[in-house]
């Protein structure tokens, strides 16, 4: 069975939308600052696409002969800058640039880092006494 040009159309959209987007998108390339402090910037990355097509028949057509086919696509990718990893010494912070939590769960999870650090915090006191 010959393969469908509608398979093409989406493969070459998808291709060309893999070429867009690599690891350096989600996570940036370091950047370091003169006093020694690593910023990574984080973004969220969304996309999305869709293609059709259809064959048709044509007045000019010889009998015997397939239907042409026409088609399209369209691809569209959004990236959010929504952090930076803080990096000075051997201490790594989450800096978030993002608009505040819409839910509960969103802000539990986004304060997780923190409560992690203050436990680390107390564990250390409690040994020193």
């Amino acid at each position: 069975m010959d393969k469908h040009p509608i398979g093409d159309l989406m493969e070459v959209t998808l291709r060309n939308i893999r070429n867009m987007i690599d690891v350096n998108t989600v996570v940036g390339q370091p950047i370091t600052t003169p006093d020694g402090i690593t910023l990574i910037p984080v973004s969220k990355l969304s996309f999305g696409f869709g293609s059709g097509g259809g064959d048709y028949v044509s007045k000019n057509q010889n009998s015997g002969t397939p239907n042409p086919f026409t088609g399209g696509s369209g691809a569209g990718v959004n990236i959010t800058p929504v952090a930076f990893l803080v990096i000075k010494d051997s201490n790594v912070k989450l800096v978030s640039i993002a608009p505040p939590a819409n839910t509960t769960l969103d802000r539990v999870i986004e304060l997780v880092p923190e409560v992690l650090e203050k436990v680390q915090e107390m564990i250390g006191k409690d040994k020193e006494n």
